[in-house]
Parts: structure tokens; C-alpha cells; sequence
């Protein structure tokens, strides 16, 4: 068998399993000031932690969804090693999204991945697929779900 092969057969003996949990990571807002900076998305419920505190029903300045989907790369790096034979791995996409609860500034945030699926993709492509929860420490509600695609690329 190849090593491609091999990843795929292994893989299909893990869906529907959790295959990672991330760090921690802080989202402050020096992280949320430095993103609306760089995405041009300078809305006030982000950047203006007194007055989101004080006009909002969220108690303070608030994480883009954008930031916090950011993140999953961040988690994906703790969570999953390259494969035997495996020589780069590739952001696919998205099914489904779905933003759940608000980040406040000063929340930490982790990843959570599910294998939900795995395929051949072309000759030396492996796409899984993983349900990717986002979870804030403390909060019963995550911050979001995602059907998350990614694609393994092996060695010819």
C-alpha cells in the first residue's frame, strides 16, 4: 500500500471520533484592535470596549466571527502532525459555519476537531473533513461550529 493508502485506511478507523483538542488561546483586545486594523473592520463593538459595554447586551468589546475562525489554523497546528509520506497539508474550505456565541474581549478560546469524514481526493490528495467547535473556557455555548475541509497532500 501507499502511503496515501495507509493514511486513508487509518483514517476511516477514526470517524466520528474526536481526533484533537488545541491550547488555549487569549483573545484580548490588543488581538481584536490588531485584526480590525488589518481587515478594515473597524466597527465599534470591536474597538471601543466602553461604549460596546455600555450600548451593547454583550458587556464589552466583542472578537470578530472572522477573528475567531482565524484561529483554526492556530488549533489545527496542535492538534494534527504531518502524515507518513504526507508533504504539506492545504485549507480546503468550509461546509457549514455557524457563529453560536459571542467572544468578549479577554476570553480564551480552544479547538475542537471530530472526524467526520475521509476521501481520496485525486491521485495523491486525502480530503478529511472535521467538525471543528470552537469552544470558550467556561461558556456551555460555543463560539462556533464549522464543518471544516482539509486536504492532505502526499509525495508522488
Amino acid at each position: 500500500m501507499s502511503a496515501l493508502q495507509d493514511a486513508i485506511a487509518d483514517a476511516k478507523t477514526k470517524i466520528g471520533t474526536e481526533v484533537g483538542v488545541s491550547n488555549w488561546i487569549t483573545v484580548d483586545q490588543e488581538m481584536i484592535d490588531k485584526f480590525a486594523t488589518v481587515t478594515h473592520d473597524e466597527q465599534w463593538i470591536h474597538i471601543d470596549p466602553e461604549r460596546a459595554a455600555a450600548e451593547t447586551p454583550f458587556g464589552g468589546a466583542i472578537a470578530h466571527g472572522f477573528l475567531t475562525l482565524s484561529l483554526a489554523s492556530r488549533f489545527a497546528y496542535d492538534c494534527f502532525n504531518m502524515l507518513p509520506g504526507q508533504v504539506m497539508g492545504i485549507n480546503y474550505g468550509m461546509n457549514k459555519l455557524r457563529f453560536l456565541k459571542p467572544v468578549l474581549a479577554g476570553s480564551r478560546l480552544r479547538g475542537r476537531f471530530t472526524l467526520q469524514e475521509v476521501a481520496t481526493k485525486g491521485p495523491k490528495n486525502m480530503l478529511r473533513t472535521n467538525l471543528l467547535t470552537i469552544e470558550i473556557e467556561g461558556e456551555e455555548t460555543p463560539a462556533l461550529i464549522a464543518e471544516w475541509l482539509g486536504l492532505a497532500v502526499f509525495e508522488d
